[in-house]
C-alpha cells in the first residue's frame, strides 16, 4: 500500500527534477542522454532511464544531476543500495539539491531507517516549509517512531513481532507460529527463505490506516516489513492464517526480485498461495460483466475500490494457480528471478513458462477494462 503513495510522491518530483538548472556538460550527447534519461522517467520507463544515466555518467561522472537520475530510477526498480550511493553522491556534489534529499529519505524509511529518514525529511521542510504534502508525511513519520519506541516484541528464528503491550504478548505469539507454519509451506515450494529474520508489526486499526495510508479493504501489508492491523483478520484464527501467508509470500517475492514484477503476479501469487481453496475467487470471476486481462493490472490494487480490488485479487490468483499447477513452483520462483534481475516480462514468461504471455491472458477469466 505504502509503495503507491512514495511511487506518486516520485512521480511528481520528476517534474521538479526536469526543470532544475542544468551544469556545465563534456559534450552534446552527454546533454541528449541527460534528456533522453528524464524523458524516459517521466514516460515510466525506467530501465531505459537508468541505461541513459549510466551512460551520461560515464563522460561526466561529477554531473549532480545525473546522479541524482540514476538514484531515482534505482529507487524506482527497488535497488535501494545502489539508490543510496547515488544519492549521498548526489549531495556531496551539490549539497542544496534539495530533490536527492528528499528521495534518500523514503530510501531510508523504505529500509527501515526511520530516524535517516526523518532528518533527511526534515531537512527538506526546513528548505521549503510550504511543501505541506511533506509536512504531512514527515507528521506521519514521527507518528510511527513514537510508536515503535513503545512497542514490544516476541522473536523467532526468522521474524520479530512486535506489538503494543503486554495485553497483546498472546496474539504476537500466535502471529509467530502462524508465520512459522507458512513459513515453511509456502518458502518450499518456492525453494526461497529469507537469509534475514522479517519485522511483522501490529497495529490498531486507525494506526495501521494512518501509517500505511491503506484503503479501508486492506487487510495487511508488505515492504520489508510485514504490517497486520490488530482486530478484523486477527480475531478469526482462518483469517489470520490467510493473511499472514498472504503477506510472507509477497516477502518471499522481494527475496526473488526486488524490481519489474507486475501487481499481478505479486498479488496473484500472494493470493494462491492462501490456501487451496480458490472456489471463492472461481465466484468472483464468473460473476463478472466482462473478462480482463492482465496487462490491465500492472500497479498496486490499492488504487480500487473494495468489488474491483477483489476481482483484481481473484483473477491474479485464477493466472498463477495455473502457472503453479502446470509449471511449478521451481519456474515461477525462476521467473522471478529473471524480472529482478531486468529481463523483460514475456521472453521471461516465455523461457520458463514454455506458453506466451497471451495464451495465459486469453485463458484468464476475468478483466478490468474499466479500472484502465
Amino acid at each position: 500500500m505504502r509503495r503507491a503513495v512514495q511511487q506518486a510522491a516520485v512521480t511528481a518530483l520528476l517534474l521538479a527534477c526536469t526543470a532544475l538548472p542544468s551544469v556545465a556538460q563534456i559534450d552534446p550527447r552527454t546533454a541528449l542522454l541527460e534528456r533522453a534519461g528524464w524523458d524516459a522517467l517521466a514516460a515510466g520507463r525506467v530501465h531505459a532511464a537508468d541505461r541513459a544515466f549510466r551512460d551520461a555518467l560515464t563522460s561526466d561522472p561529477r554531473n549532480p544531476r545525473l546522479h541524482l537520475g540514476a538514484g531515482i530510477t534505482a529507487y524506482m526498480e527497488r535497488r535501494d543500495t545502489d539508490a543510496r550511493v547515488e544519492l549521498e553522491r548526489t549531495l556531496s556534489l551539490a549539497p542544496g539539491l534539495v530533490e536527492a534529499r528528499k528521495v534518500l529519505g523514503y530510501v531510508q524509511y523504505r529500509g527501515g531507517d526511520l530516524p535517516a529518514a526523518i532528518a533527511s525529511l526534515e531537512a527538506v521542510v526546513a528548505a521549503a516549509p510550504q511543501a505541506t504534502a511533506l509536512q504531512a508525511t514527515l507528521a506521519r513519520w514521527r507518528r510511527e517512531a513514537a510508536l515503535h519506541d513503545r512497542l514490544r516484541q516476541v522473536l523467532g528464528n526468522s521474524f520479530t513481532v512486535s506489538f503494543d503491550g503486554p495485553s497483546e504478548e498472546a496474539l504476537a505469539t500466535r502471529v509467530l507460529a502462524s508465520l512459522d507454519r507458512a513459513y515453511w509451506r509456502v518458502g518450499a515450494l518456492l525453494g526461497t527463505f529469507p537469509s534475514q529474520p522479517i519485522p511483522v508489526v501490529i497495529y490498531t486499526r486507525e494506526e495501521f490506516a494512518d501509517i500505511m495510508q491503506a484503503p479501508e479493504w486492506a487487510v495487511g501489508a508488505y515492504d520489508g516489513t510485514i504490517r497486520l492491523p490488530m482486530r478484523r483478520a486477527l480475531e478469526d484464527p482462518a483469517e489470520l492464517e490467510r493473511v499472514l501467508a498472504h503477506e510472507l509470500a509477497h516477502a518471499l517475492v522481494h527475496v526473488l526480485a526486488t524490481r519489474n514484477v507486475p501487481a499481478w503476479l505479486d498479488e496473484g501469487l500472494a493470493t494462491a498461495l492462501e490456501s487451496d481453496d480458490l472456489s471463492w475467487a472461481e465466484r468472483c470471476v464468473r460473476a463478472a460483466p466482462a473478462p480482463v486481462p492482465l496487462q490491465a493490472l500492472p500497479a498496486s490494487f490499492s488504487r480500487l475500490s473494495g468489488d474491483q480490488a477483489r476481482l483484481a485479487y481473484a483473477t491474479s490468483a485464477l493466472a498463477v494457480r495455473q502457472l503453479l499447477d502446470t509449471a511449478g513452483g521451481d519456474a515461477v520462483a525462476s521467473l522471478l528471478r529473471d524480472l529482478g534481475e531486468g529481463v523483460d516480462l514475456e521472453p521471461a514468461f516465455l523461457h520458463w513458462m514454455q506458453r506466451p504471455l497471451a495464451d495465459l491472458q486469453s485463458d484468464g477469466s476475468a478483466g478490468l477494462a474499466s479500472f484502465k
